[in-house]
């Protein structure tokens, strides 16, 4: 861990004539800047395999003595699990879901990106690394992308492997089809189904090492607690969500696949179990916390209805490949039914602001033009609070050209599901969509080994930072959660590894039960406060907060706002929150009391790293940084660097490491998809 230090890092220099803003003084303190010492130098394509070659080896002998616990089973969990326990390592499985198979990466719609150019239109392993870099505004690591786009091309030979049924052309070769960002055709998929059907494929691995014995798997366990052993992560505290019991597992090393945290949001894609609780454990026993205010906001769901939602859906992105996105010229047309608006009296607003990528400009375009439309009194369908949020996801032309029977071949699966929610017919009548937040970018902050500031603990797939930037294209979330899963982990925390067998942790080591006294007495403390108000009373009115400051757009006053009414509605949580039941049995109001307090400490400090980032960039809009004509505006002589936060304790000042980012291989430019 770096030591800390109040002195300025004046590490970036401004440009001419530009004045240096530090919006977020007084909310935080300056740390010793923070570097990847993992990654080796030279070519950048020959990176990955210096590094497998120079990361020592565990030999098998040694492997059925070494343990590894991995929280979380989704596409990077489940994967890790089944390849470190068919290399022959000793691992234990946790989820809080009654099945591996119900992890959030089943809701997964629209696709999976690889570099394998079938369509023979230029793609390359390097133009999709140029385009992951440009599409996360050259907020990401060189070394780690560039990573990633190489190992994609193992990723799907693996998947059809294991008989995922990617959607195939006539002839029987595997189909794509094109993402926002990207002007290839790169994007494998399985009608609307691409996570579920990935996530069978790993599920299936593991349970073959179930079945061989190197994995067990702890299900409707959630974890509370990281264990560190001299300055070690070496086990975890969990819950039985079942039987209410504490109880402790000890490992060599811990992955933490657990997902992101989209959910501090209230209202948002993510599965209403998910949550930030691993990672957040993590952070406040050192791992640094990475870019947290980086949420992706998702251009295609399915709209806010009213205040009676506890979750929004998504409608896969590939739609916008057929579908024209389009909103009345004039407001007087809003109650109209979209049928009888003329075409000259619509408005292809994608199309005609951005004519050479049009209704396929990547997602925080998307998304903060419908805000626009739609805060300029434009916007469909029924009014929630005085607005109309909602635009037309139009397929009348896409039906005429190709037939009804080839849209439904594509995207059957996600019309019926949209006319199930809406009690709308898609192929009648144009769907209404709106943004909402979907992924995060922001994580726990690792190195080029997925391994974070604490020795012995390593992250993987969304819940770390590494890969995206400050905007994650589509399909690229798939892509790295089984990268990082099936290839990159696996030959990284074997170097760690070697190391061992390490010393057992005693059970009564005072590291141990201090970690053990910890969890019984906050959750003690939640079921006797006694007080008026439920959980999901104060989730929602910090995702409120949430959404209209730190949202799409954000300014210096609406974020201090936003600081000053989180800390006041923490601290009525923890005097006011009223958790029934008790803790000896399943009690679903206990597990989200830990959750959304949590949830406080996270939105305070996303809060702050956006207000400490006076740049509008990727899909976080400043409204103190942008163009002329209102796109967003970037600052790299002041901030490019990745922001890694250090918890110092409850009601201290977080402490900001940057980690600065340079680019050898790629030229940052402001990005134009015009």
């Amino acid at each position: 861990m770096p030591d800390t230090t109040n002195a300025y890092d004046s590490s970036h220099t401004r440009g001419p004539g530009e004045q240096e803003y530090d919006d977020a003084a007084g909310y935080y303190v300056h740390g010793d800047p923070i570097q990847d010492t993992k990654a080796p130098g030279g070519p950048l394509e020959e990176m990955w395999g210096t590094r497998q070659f120079e990361a020592k080896i565990a030999n098998p002998a040694n492997r059925r003595r070494l343990s590894i616990i991995v929280v979380g089973t989704g596409l990077a969990g489940a994967s890790a699990a089944a390849t470190l326990g068919e290399a022959g390592y000793v691992v234990k499985s946790f989820c809080y879901q009654d099945s591996p198979r119900r992890a959030h990466s089943i809701a997964a719609q629209g696709g999976i990106n690889a570099a394998k150019n079938y369509k023979g239109d230029g793609d390359s392993v390097y133009r999709l690394f140029y385009d992951t870099i440009k599409g996360g505004d050259y907020r990401s690591r060189e070394s780690n992308v560039y990573r990633l786009a190489e190992v994609s091309v193992n990723i799907i030979d693996q998947c059809v492997a294991q008989g995922v049924p990617f959607a195939r052309e006539y002839g029987g070769l595997l189909d794509n089809r094109s993402f926002g960002g990207v002007q290839v055709s790169r994007t494998f998929y399985a009608r609307g189904q691409t996570g579920q059907q990935l996530l069978i494929g790993a599920y299936q691995a593991l349970e073959r090492q179930v079945a061989a014995g190197t994995v067990r798997c702890y299900t409707r366990h959630e974890m509370l607690e990281l264990v560190v052993v001299d300055g070690r992560a070496r086990g975890i505290i969990v819950r039985d969500l079942v039987t209410g019991e504490i109880e402790t597992y000890f490992a060599d090393v811990v992955v933490l696949a657990s997902g992101g945290y989209g959910n501090v949001f209230y209202l948002s894609t993510n599965a209403m179990n998910s949550n930030v609780t691993a990672s957040w454990r993590a952070h406040r026993k050192g791992a640094l916390m990475a870019n947290p205010c980086y949420t992706q906001i998702h251009p295609t769901c399915i709209p806010v209805t009213g205040t009676h939602q506890s979750k929004l859906t998504l409608m896969s992105e590939s739609l916008r490949n057929d579908g024209r996105i389009w909103v009345p010229k004039s407001n007087s047309d809003c109650d109209k039914d979209p049928r009888e608006i003329a075409e000259e009296d619509r408005d292809y607003y994608l199309e005609r602001i951005y004519p050479a990528f049009g209704n396929l400009v990547p997602r925080d375009i998307a998304s903060r033009q419908a805000k626009n439309v739609c805060d300029e009194g434009r916007g469909v369908g029924p009014e929630v609070d005085g607005v109309r949020r909602g635009v037309y996801l139009d397929f009348s032309d896409a039906i005429e050209r190709l037939g009804r029977d080839a849209i439904e071949s594509k995207y059957g699966n996600l019309f019926d599901m949209y006319a199930r929610i809406t009690g709308e017919d898609p192929y009648e009548v144009p769907m209404r969509i709106y943004p909402a937040v979907h992924y995060v970018m922001g994580g726990l902050w690792v190195d080029y080994d997925l391994q974070s500031t604490i020795p012995g603990l390593f992250v993987t797939g969304e819940a770390n930072f590494s890969d995206h930037g400050a905007n994650r294209l589509g399909a690229s979330a798939l892509m790295q959660g089984l990268a990082d899963g099936y290839f990159v982990l696996p030959n990284t925390i074997r170097d760690y590894l070697a190391e061992g067998p390490f010393e057992k942790v005693p059970d009564d080591h005072p590291a141990v039960l201090e970690a053990q006294e910890a969890v019984r007495s906050r959750v003690q403390k939640f079921l006797t406060t006694n007080g008026t108000r439920s959980v999901d009373s104060y989730h929602r009115e910090l995702g409120n907060i949430m959404w209209e400051y730190c949202g799409m757009e954000r300014t210096e006053d609406g974020l201090r706002k936003a600081i000053d009414l989180i800390r006041g509605l923490r601290e009525d949580f923890h005097r006011n929150v009223r958790v029934l039941g008790t803790a000896e049995s399943i009690n679903q109001s206990l597990e989200k009391a830990g959750r959304v307090a949590d949830f406080f400490e996270l939105g305070e400090l996303m809060c702050i790293d956006a207000l400490n980032r006076r740049e509008s960039c990727g899909g976080h809009f400043r409204g103190e940084s942008q163009t002329d004509d209102g796109e967003a505006l970037r600052h790299d002589d002041q901030y490019a660097y990745v922001a890694a936060w250090e918890w110092q304790g409850e009601d201290q000042d977080p402490v900001l490491h940057k980690e600065n980012l340079t680019y050898e291989f790629v030229e940052m430019k402001q990005r134009s998809y015009k």
